[in-house]
């Protein structure tokens, strides 16, 4: 596969590359480039964190899995990079020194170049920028001052020259290798547009949808797996956008985390809070809303909030387009509805006053995987329950609405008898299993508090742990 992008400012030309090649592996091996470290290999520790850019702005990403057919026409700068062409530090390498930021130094890179793009974008959210690179020896509040020191200092001229330089020296849509419906797909292949892809889908099912790689990247970094057919979907511009109507939201499949964030913030805050803890800056900017919802897991933390809100799922194989309520995607354990060469092309959540709360148990605060995640739409009127939608992640096979105990509220006053009522409910709902991050009963216990949560909080009492003071 040709791929053409800028590397710390100098053009690269790759031809006929291996399209599951991550950035870290040729960073560190033929290109030399090896002050980007390999820590956990997951997207998970930040040591491998690089900044890149394109028309959407300079984003951190995790090198580790992240690979090289995804940065075609864009630019990346590694730590390398982020010192000036005549060795002038960068106002957070200077910080970083003066506050003691670093010791072993593993992953101080890491966290350079997530200071350094936050520093760019004007972003003094450091605890969020920051969520993504671990340090086990220096401890973040050195760290943190680092980045509060460095925030006012204006952004080197060096920074600014990777914006703009898009199309005149790199082709946007060189290398697509797609082809006709009556043609073999070629693979890999890039497809520009939605009607390219499914297309292409249909014709080879059996190929391999990549479009933010924060799951699929780990089947070939932790796995080893070779993927086969490969298509890479992050060149569908239309499957990008998000259109507000006075019906609802529309959110493509190939919305990255990081912009639903933004799209939920004033319509749901709920939903917004959750979505800033599930995963890392770094994984946030290139994780998509399609491929959390395909992949099925039963413990993805959209589902649930998205089950909640009554969204509706948009299906397409070929010229083929079919609607499905959210809830009904989800099977079985590793099944859903969708046939093969059928593809996730966008997801609508209906307009509606918020109602929504979403509450997400994990053993660490930021970026873990979910216990238990449950998403509470009800409404209440004149103190009486009028509708409820409530679903949970980690309590099924599939992420899953709580029928029962939807009923047993519905119609009934909004207060702790009903609650109590409810109880017996959950068992008809869930038979949760037990593993490393929660037994069944755990699991039971905590799906019960967060509705009784969801009730205090209607009551004005403040629920969250985040904010009760002494």
């Amino acid at each position: 596969m040709d791929i053409t992008f800028l590397l710390n400012g100098e053009t690269v030309d790759l031809r006929d590359s291996d399209p599951t090649a991550t950035l870290l592996d040729w960073l560190r091996g033929p290109r030399g480039l090896t002050g980007t470290k390999e820590g956990c290999n997951e997207g998970d520790c930040g040591a491998c964190t690089v900044m890149v850019t394109d028309d959407d702005g300079a984003k951190a990403l995790n090198a580790c899995i992240l690979f090289l057919p995804q940065l075609h026409g864009k630019t990346v700068r590694t730590v390398e990079g982020i010192s000036g062409p005549g060795g002038e530090l960068h106002p957070v390498q200077q910080a970083m020194i003066d506050h003691h930021g670093s010791q072993c130094g593993f992953c101080t890179p890491g966290f350079v170049v997530s200071m350094a793009t936050a520093h760019l974008n004007g972003d003094t959210g450091h605890d969020d920028a920051l969520a993504g690179n671990l340090c086990r020896c220096t401890g973040y509040a050195p760290i943190v001052r680092a980045a509060e020191a460095a925030a006012d200092a204006p952004v080197p001229e060096w920074m600014r020259g990777d914006q703009g330089f898009f199309g005149p020296e790199i082709s946007s849509g060189g290398g697509s290798q797609s082809r006709g419906a009556d043609s073999p797909p070629a693979t890999p292949a890039a497809p520009e547009t939605a009607d390219e892809l499914a297309a292409l889908y249909a014709a080879q099912p059996d190929a391999t949808l990549v479009a933010g790689a924060t799951d699929v990247g780990l089947w070939v970094t932790k796995q080893m797996r070779a993927l086969g057919p490969v298509i890479f979907l992050n060149r569908c511009r239309d499957l990008q956008a998000i259109e507000r109507t006075d019906a609802g939201l529309r959110i493509g499949a190939g919305v990255t985390m990081d912009r639903v964030l933004d799209a939920m913030r004033d319509r749901h805050p709920g939903y917004a809070e959750m979505i800033r803890r599930y995963g890392s800056a770094q994984v946030r900017a290139a994780a998509t809303i399609g491929g959390n919802i395909a992949n099925g897991s039963p413990i993805g933390d959209n589902p649930p909030a998205l089950i909640a809100l009554g969204a509706v799922l948009h299906l397409r194989h070929g010229d083929t387009r079919r609607d499905l309520a959210i809830e009904e995607f989800f099977l079985d354990y590793g099944k859903q509805d969708r046939a093969p060469g059928e593809f996730v092309e966008a997801v609508t959540i209906p307009a509606q006053t918020d109602r929504l709360r979403v509450y997400k148990l994990s053993k660490r605060f930021d970026q873990d995987i979910s216990a238990v995640c449950g998403a509470f739409n009800i409404t209440v009127g004149d103190g009486v329950v009028q509708d409820a939608r409530i679903a949970f992640g980690g309590m099924a096979g599939i992420p899953k609405r709580a029928a029962t105990v939807e009923a047993a509220i519905t119609g009934r006053p909004w207060d702790e008898a009903t609650l109590a009522a409810a109880d017996d409910a959950w068992a008809q709902d869930f038979q949760p299993m037990s593993d490393m991050r929660a037994s069944a009963a755990y699991r039971l216990a905590t799906a019960r508090n967060m509705l009784r949560r969801a009730w205090l909080e209607d009551e004005g009492v403040a629920a969250n742990v985040l904010e009760v003071r002494a």
